[in-house]
């Protein structure tokens, strides 16, 4: 028989978790995830035959956290330049769960003044929102923000945002009201096409979700990342379907064929990829699974190693 054990002091819980930021090596680059939030992601908001939709309404009732999702925005150290791709939501979207891009830059060990370079890979607030405070300033004072210019001249279009659902709305707002400060401030430029932002850095068009949705491919000693921007979703089915789309995307059909073509050529490559809807850290491979497509993110570590 084992008697009663005795108990010791008991010990607070501690509410606190880690600092929301991941780092790793990518040839000379170092890239950190900033994280910016989560969330949950409401079937209203997807698009899939009957069958499909059912199945997710179905998991949905078993798994309460199936649709969940993060969002990110990612900073890559070159060794000359501080870049960030993507703001995330900032005081923009989310109601206050998301927003946190700027504090983790702190406790990465950086701050605003310290960025160069602003990449967008579309104009939605919970990618830009961090860029501007509700009261017109910059956040990133010293940065140059290049975007797409199918992008920059869709959502700060006062003819198409008049014609716009009002659903949308508040995309066109927050986008004209974001990008004013940096326009104002000649820190606002744009670009056409795939082209060299700067040395190892390709802008990589994957139009669909927006009309000027833009990939970055970053490239050190022979190894490449690439920011996607919103290829994906929510990770926990649009990998094995990846013919749903979102009422959040402008050209459904494109940024279907879009992802389409894409998953198989990341996959075969072996491709490391950053995502902004995707968990903890944002950052991961791709492999074919039949049909479909599974994700594995990068393993945690406490080291900066090389992935």
């Amino acid at each position: 028989m084992v008697g009663p054990i005795a108990a010791l002091a008991g010990a607070p819980q501690h509410r606190d978790q880690v600092p929301g930021y991941f780092r790793l090596k990518v040839g000379d680059l170092e890239v950190t995830s900033l994280h910016d939030g989560t969330g949950q992601f409401d079937t209203n908001w997807l698009s899939g035959t009957k069958a499909v939709m059912a199945g997710i309404a179905n998991t949905l009732q078993k798994r309460a956290h199936f649709l969940d999702v993060a969002d990110w925005g990612f900073l890559v150290n070159t060794g000359k330049r501080l870049i960030l791709v993507d703001a995330g939501a900032g005081e923009w979207w989310g109601g206050g769960a998301f927003g946190r891009v700027e504090a983790n830059l702190h406790r990465a060990g950086y701050t605003p003044k310290q960025v160069d370079l602003v990449l967008i890979t579309h104009m939605h607030s919970d990618h830009i929102g961090g860029l501007s405070t509700r009261d017109g300033k910059r956040v990133f004072p010293n940065a140059e923000v290049y975007v797409a210019k199918a992008e920059n001249d869709f959502w700060l279009s006062p003819e198409i945002a008049a014609k716009a659902p009002k659903e949308a709305q508040e995309f066109f707002q927050s986008a004209q009201a974001v990008s004013a400060p940096y326009s104002k401030a000649g820190k606002w430029h744009t670009f056409s096409g795939s082209v060299e932002i700067t040395e190892g850095i390709k802008t990589v068009p994957l139009s669909g979700h927006t009309p000027g949705h833009t990939g970055y491919e970053f490239s050190s000693k022979g190894q490449k990342i690439l920011f996607w921007g919103d290829i994906i979703h929510v990770q926990s089915f649009q990998f094995k379907h990846p013919e749903v789309s979102v009422v959040f995307d402008i050209d459904p059909a494109a940024a279907v064929t879009t992802r389409e073509t894409l998953l198989p050529v990341l996959a075969d490559e072996d491709a490391l990829i950053a995502g902004p809807h995707l968990p903890f850290p944002g950052l991961g491979r791709l492999q074919r699974d039949g049909n479909a497509y599974s994700w594995t993110p990068v393993v945690f570590t406490d080291q900066s190693t090389p992935r």
